[in-house]
């Protein structure tokens, strides 16, 4: 359906993989206005399909790939797309953020969104080309790594005259093809890694999906946006943690403010600091292993690294990667943290839950509830076990099922580091309460990123008191709909660090700082007025670049507060969805690791006070004491469903 708004192509198609048809799916500029994009428009097709009664593995579920207006516009950082389905890992929705040049040639073909849905007879790939879909049989890269077939299909591809024909790719590994729970869908080198998207393109018998085309993206004032793009970008040069931090480190640059803080994931999460920290730090791989610096496509940030691997250059481990097969897992051995990351990357794996999942069975190994032969600090034979996760042979195809299920079976429930049976990320939060609240209200599960990511408060930016209760409610869930609504918009989450004006990061021991620190636990009441009433704010604000650019493209009128509106229904949209799926107040739980046992046994303070938390949070929400959204909350943010209200 043709779109009066920039930013947009005006085309989704769903494609039934069991008869092989594609049809026009229509959405709306009335839907546009509401969702946006990205995950949100996701959810909101999902959504429309699910009841509640559905399987991950069934031709009733959907895997929904978005884009969003910003997706190619010429913004900073804004090429990612989304990808969202029923997971098979929770049973929940879940939605996964990719940094890979899909979405971008993806509106190149013309299109805003591809529904998928079915299962393909036998393997297959399928090619789109400025709106036209082409069905092909897979056999010959059923198998093959996520790089192997990527090339393979280049070659497919390979025009008459011999050029490549430019497009982007999704593609799955053989732990997709698998049904390995959290398989990943991988696009170049970057990965959609969480929720098992990769396992459900495996059930549906589908290798990989390429689209191109000579589509342009429709910009509504394109000499504002430029002008406005030059000012953004030089911005986030100038930011010293978009401009200085993560350019010169990467994500591995937070390793050792972790450490600080007490919050880098350690054996488990038992404890939050690592003596062997230093060998596994951003600071370690920038001087003895990265070879050059890369970003996505229109990213000034360029966060990613390049290291070698068996004599390849390949991409480097993220954070999350880092500290969970180091110290997570008790390993100081940074070049075997590279070739794993590379072997997961191949084989197609979350490498968060892989990771945790490992973690978990050393422990439960250790504490004698399971005999699997894995032990803390011996990673010896790690690259085998991956290889045996993948293709679900012996202790692998026990591992594949992730740390909820296999709890359940061996036992260790309070040490299994899920959310909803997603697993946390790399911090630890008995010293970050905020980001314990947002790991246990995330919709997708145990993720630091639909959590709110208010860690950045609680040492990794600023230095409000970690553990604290005051304000880090309302906190949350404002960081938290910021973030949904800059994922809706197809730009990178990285972006939002500028949202902190740059002299409290530069100057973190200034007067100012010092007393911007103090006064945020006390600013709840102001929050909270704020998430209540956000159009008040009528209004651009100088360090955040998203709302004028956002305007620029779409010829939206877009306000701080009606983007944080927006960022608020796409929340409550998949809260709403989850709860046809059992998702209540007793789903938002933390391993009792993080809320009963003590951090430092000399500090009362270090856990989590999740109970307090969730009851301040869920009023903030306009949610009831179940943690479901009220009726006059969801008729607020304009969610109507067919089916009839259930709080």
């Amino acid at each position: 359906m043709a779109s009066k708004y920039g930013g947009y192509m005006g085309k989704v198609l769903k494609i039934n993989l069991t008869t092989q048809t594609v049809e026009d799916y229509p959405f709306s500029d009335r839907e546009r206005e509401l969702f946006i994009g990205g995950k949100m428009m996701a959810a909101k097709i999902l959504g429309d399909h699910l009841t509640g009664q559905e399987k991950p593995f069934s031709e009733k579920n959907l895997l929904v790939i978005t884009t969003g207006p910003m997706t190619g516009a010429g913004a900073p950082s804004a090429s990612r797309f989304n990808i969202s389905t029923l997971s098979p890992q929770t049973g929940y929705i879940t939605s996964s953020n990719c940094g890979g040049n899909f979405g971008y040639f993806l509106k190149k073909a013309g299109l805003d969104a591809l529904i998928l849905q079915g299962r393909c007879e036998t393997p297959t790939w399928i090619d789109i080309q400025n709106e036209k879909v082409i069905f092909h049989q897979a056999d010959d890269i059923w198998g093959m790594s996520t790089s192997a077939v990527q090339t393979a299909l280049d070659e497919k591809m390979r025009q008459k005259n011999g050029r490549l024909r430019k497009n982007g790719k999704i593609c799955i590994g053989p732990a997709g093809e698998n049904l390995v729970l959290y398989a990943s869908i991988v696009s170049n080198d970057r990965v959609s890694g969480r929720g098992g998207t990769g396992a459900l393109m495996g059930w549906m018998r589908l290798k990989a999906v390429c689209a191109g085309g000579n589509k342009d993206v429709p910009v509504r004032d394109p000499e504002q946006m430029l002008a406005h793009s030059k000012k953004w970008f030089a911005y986030l040069r100038k930011h010293p943690l978009t401009g200085e931090q993560l350019p010169k480190f990467g994500t591995a640059g937070l390793v050792s403010a972790m450490q600080m803080r007490q919050i880098l994931a350690t054996k488990n999460y038992t404890y939050g600091k690592y003596d062997d920290f230093e060998k596994i730090s951003g600071e370690e791989l920038a001087a003895k292993y990265n070879i050059v610096n890369k970003g996505c496509l229109s990213c000034p940030i360029r966060c990613s690294r390049t290291v070698e691997v068996n004599g390849k250059v390949v991409k480097g481990p993220e954070l999350e990667t880092l500290v969970l097969l180091g110290s997570g897992i008790v390993n100081n051995d940074l070049p075997s943290i590279l070739q794993w990351n590379y072997e997961l990357d191949e084989l197609g794996m979350d490498t968060i839950t892989c990771a945790n999942t490992i973690s978990y069975a050393m422990e439960a190994n250790e504490k004698g509830l399971w005999n699997n032969g894995l032990h803390f600090s011996k990673t010896e034979d790690l690259s085998k076990i991956f290889e045996d996760i993948a293709y679900r042979r012996g202790l692998g195809d026990e591992l594949a099922q992730g740390s909820k299920r296999l709890s359940e079976k061996y036992g260790g429930q309070d040490f299994a580091m899920h959310v909803k049976g997603m697993e946390l990320a790399a911090y630890e939060p008995r010293k970050s309460v905020g980001l314990g609240l947002g790991y246990a209200t995330s919709n997708r599960g145990g993720c630091h990123l639909n959590g709110g990511y208010l860690v950045i408060l609680e040492g990794l930016g600023l230095a409000v008191n970690p553990t604290t209760y005051h304000a880090k409610a309302d906190l949350t869930m404002m960081f938290q709909d910021l973030m949904e609504m800059i994922s809706a918009t197809g730009q990178c989450l990285f972006t939002s660090y500028a949202f902190f004006p740059a002299p409290l990061m530069k100057h973190p021991n200034a007067w100012y700082t010092r007393l911007v620190n103090k006064i945020i636990p006390y600013c709840g009441a102001s929050v909270r007025l704020i998430n209540k009433y956000p159009e008040l704010l009528k209004l651009h604000l100088p360090v955040f670049h998203h709302t004028k650019g956002f305007e620029y493209v779409t010829g939206m009128d877009m306000p701080f507060g009606k983007y944080l509106r927006c960022g608020e229904r796409g929340y409550n949209l998949e809260r709403e969805i989850n709860r046809r799926f059992g998702v209540n107040a007793n789903k938002d739980a933390l391993p009792k690791r993080l809320t009963a046992a003590l951090q430092d046994p000399n500090d009362p303070s270090s856990k989590v006070p999740l109970k307090k938390l969730k009851k301040v949070y869920y009023h903030a929400r306009g949610w009831n004491s179940k943690g479901l959204p009220k009726k006059s909350t969801l008729k607020k943010l304009q969610l109507e469903f067919d089916q009839p209200y259930r709080g």
